[in-house]
């Protein structure tokens, strides 16, 4: 578990550093007055950083089917809403499949740490939900028996099953 947390918190410090080269990089030479992209950009990146350290923290409470509170534990969506709602604020639909119409398409090379990633795991389309971390890692809530925990994208389960992703941090940067 240590080994895991290390690797993450290396993963985030990067992605935080990426997306700071990113806004300084976009920022207009005039230098007079901060940039709106720039504090969209900031403001955008910490939210994002809020909903991932919320998601960390609930790392091996257990799943229950239905379940919205790390006392009574998570299904998949109650788990992200829960991430979303007490990270950044962002009230989020119930269902996976709901969730998966809100917020911006994003394509896989596009991924950000943030980005919400759908699985087919139940024969439905968008039946499966987690948070991408960076580096094809994600953090969800898998099923009954388990527990919130981190799993690679590649895995061939995961990789077979992969609906699609949606940013939706971005919105309570607005």
């Amino acid at each position: 578990m240590r080994s895991k947390t290390l690797i993450l918190a290396a993963m985030l410090a990067f992605a935080a550093h990426s997306g700071t080269v990113l806004a300084d990089e976009a920022q207009p030479s005039s230098g007079d007055a901060p940039s709106l992209f720039k504090q969209y950009t900031a403001k955008a990146q910490a939210a994002t950083q809020a909903a991932l350290n919320q998601a960390m923290d609930m790392l091996g409470i257990r799943y229950r089917r239905g379940g919205t509170s790390p006392e009574n534990g998570f299904d998949c969506s109650g788990f992200v809403g829960h991430v979303f709602r007490e990270g950044i604020g962002l009230i989020l639909p119930r269902s996976a499949a709901e969730i998966s119409r809100t917020g911006e398409n994003v394509n896989r090379d596009e991924l950000k740490p943030g980005d919400l990633v759908f699985f087919n795991t139940m024969r439905k389309a968008f039946s499966h939900v987690g948070i991408y971390l960076g580096n094809n890692q994600f953090i969800h809530a898998p099923r009954v028996g388990g527990q919130i925990r981190i799993e690679d994208m590649r895995e061939a389960y995961w990789a077979k099953r992969y609906n699609g992703a949606r940013r939706v941090a971005d919105e309570a940067a607005q």
